[in-house]
């Protein structure tokens, strides 16, 4: 299965990004992809607009995809504005629509991340995708080897039942 990862993290080492990382290995059977979606323009919903080579490969990869993988934190209370403008460009042309998407929300701690869930999860509503569920993880739940790999913590049990819904 290819699978397409969207960090709404811009930071290149962030505690989303790592966990991001770490499906490689996790899921080595499938074939994990990640798409750096900081390197799009902002959404303007203008004829032509969409079709730069950034936005066009974006599209491709998205469509191209058997499943998606979201892993954002929470800013300001919502999802990061890199994240709902990469989700916005897939609104008019569908490429997203009837996808499996698994939203993970990676924080700090609780409560911290419910209402980026609850708005990307509205996000992804209207894109029409399959939420196979709602991943709810804080930094406490996942512990790494030196190699970046998940070892046996909470947050690699969840991910390894996640994989089954796809």
């Amino acid at each position: 299965m290819k699978i397409l990862t969207l960090c709404g993290s811009a930071r290149p080492q962030s505690s989303n990004r790592l966990l991001l990382n770490a499906l490689v290995h996790l899921w080595s059977e499938d074939e994990v992809v990640f798409y750096d979606i900081h390197q799009l323009p902002l959404f303007a919903d203008v004829p032509d607009r969409d079709r730069s080579n950034i936005l066009g490969d974006f599209k491709v990869a998205v469509s191209a995809a058997d499943a998606i993988i979201i892993a954002t934190p929470e800013y300001a209370h919502n999802l990061p504005a890199a994240l709902k403008n990469a989700l916005e460009w897939l609104v008019r042309d569908g490429e997203a629509a009837g996808k499996p998407v698994l939203p993970i929300t990676l924080t700090p701690h609780a409560p911290r991340g419910e209402n980026c869930m609850q708005s990307l999860c509205w996000t992804l509503a209207a894109l029409n995708c399959r939420i196979v569920s709602k991943v709810d993880l804080y930094r406490d739940d996942l512990v790494y080897d030196e190699q970046g790999r998940l070892i046996d913590c909470l947050g690699r049990e969840t991910l390894v039942a996640a994989r089954a819904l796809f």
